[in-house]
């Protein structure tokens, strides 16, 4: 849909790091329209993991993770709308941050859905997210989301492990993890334990019901959206039709992918006349619950625990015929965007087979320096962010 569109404006993130005398070295591939958990619905075809080349390096800014991953680029950014930041980090061994909702300005962005979406860095450690983020951070009047607050120095990184509380949600360490998962991340938790973090034992009953709330609100944001590709003002347009409303339909069909045409489908449906009210309206409901409950559990914790994903990278086309199967793959990333929290991927280990695991951190609102100060606490101790892909051709 927009392989021939060159913008005529840079975003917001980009203008920052052009000030901060960054140098942008290229574009990387992604699930189109950030619609995807592994890289494969690009229109440019599917990126392959570093450490497999058989496995996704996850989505949606695959390409992103990977580039890091293999060494080709220090950083790269990415946009989080349900985990599209961490999940791709904790799959390709790097680190992913998605920020607090309106820390980053979302001018420029592709709209997906905007009351999810985010810009976040990736990098080969919290130091460098640090780095990143102290660019990319700050108000924008060109985003009504944007927050006005004072700066913070996210470089720091003075954080004492001692006497801090982690919470453990019981649901992100139940059944259906990964055996290389759950060892990794419970030795990630036993780490925190030796140097005097309490683990306070949680349940968020609600994360069963993220994933359901969230393949209704963003969907149904993202049929919106998406309606300004059209053909007509830019983007792909049809070469033949009969007329205006067939070049609408052509234009379309030719332009998204079938993962792109799946989301806008189930988002046409539930905003439907008589549909609205049933899903719609019933996932916000639920979206609200899921911001409460968390609310209420960082008046316990400082802040959360747990695997990023509940797998590590999959085989190409394991689940490509399976997209609820896929959408299952988000539990645990999707609830800190329905409660526009921030969250943390880094590696934490490799499974049996070799492949990196992701231990996500989770905060308060604005609570960044924190993750970060803990993220980099930790890899001070271990050196699995410093590991190189095996199958790498640098």
């Amino acid at each position: 849909m927009l392989e021939s569109f060159v913008s005529p404006y840079d975003a917001h993130v980009v203008e920052q790091f052009d000030r901060a005398g960054g140098v942008v070295l290229g574009k990387c591939n992604m699930d189109q329209f950030a619609m995807g958990s592994s890289n494969e619905s690009s229109y440019f075809g599917p990126v392959r993991n570093p450490w497999a080349r058989s496995r996704v390096p996850g989505g949606s800014s695959g390409g992103s993770a990977a580039a890091v991953a293999a060494r080709m680029a220090p950083a790269a950014t990415g946009t989080d709308t349900g985990g599209s930041t961490r999940q791709p980090a904790a799959f390709s061994g790097i680190c992913g941050l998605r920020p607090t909702y309106g820390l980053v300005s979302r001018y420029g962005l592709v709209a997906y859905a905007s009351s999810l979406d985010q810009a976040g860095p990736l990098a080969r450690s919290a130091a460098d997210l640090g780095l990143l983020l102290n660019v990319m951070a700050g108000y924008d009047s060109r985003d009504s989301t944007s927050v006005e607050r004072p700066r913070e120095d996210y470089t720091a990184l003075n954080v004492n492990i001692k006497g801090l509380r982690v919470g453990l949600p019981r649901e992100y360490f139940a059944e259906g993890i990964e055996p290389g998962v759950r060892k990794a991340v419970d030795e990630a938790v036993a780490w925190f334990k030796s140097q005097g973090a309490t683990a306070v034992p949680l349940e968020l009953p609600l994360t069963k019901l993220a994933v359901p709330a969230y393949y209704v609100i963003a969907p149904a944001e993202a049929s919106s959206n998406l309606s300004r590709f059209d053909g007509v003002r830019y983007g792909h347009r049809a070469k033949e039709y009969a007329d205006l409303i067939d070049m609408f339909c052509r234009s379309r069909a030719e332009g998204f992918g079938a993962e792109v045409k799946r989301r806008i489908l189930v988002g046409t449906y539930v905003l439907s006349h008589g549909y609205y009210d049933a899903y719609y309206l019933q996932a916000q409901k639920v979206r609200r619950l899921i911001a409460r409950e968390f609310a209420q559990a960082f008046e316990k914790v400082d802040l959360i625990c747990g695997p990023t994903a509940p797998t590590t990278a999959f085989e190409l086309g394991a689940r490509s015929e399976d997209p609820v199967q896929m959408y299952l793959g988000d539990i645990f990333t999707v609830p800190a965007p329905l409660a526009g929290l921030p969250a943390l991927s880094i590696p934490c280990g490799f499974d049996a087979a070799g492949l990196p695991v992701g231990l996500q951190l989770m905060g308060r609102h604005f609570s960044e320096a924190l993750l970060l100060g803990v993220a980099h606490r930790y890899q001070q101790a271990t050196d699995w962010h410093r590991r190189v892909p095996t199958e790498t051709p640098l």
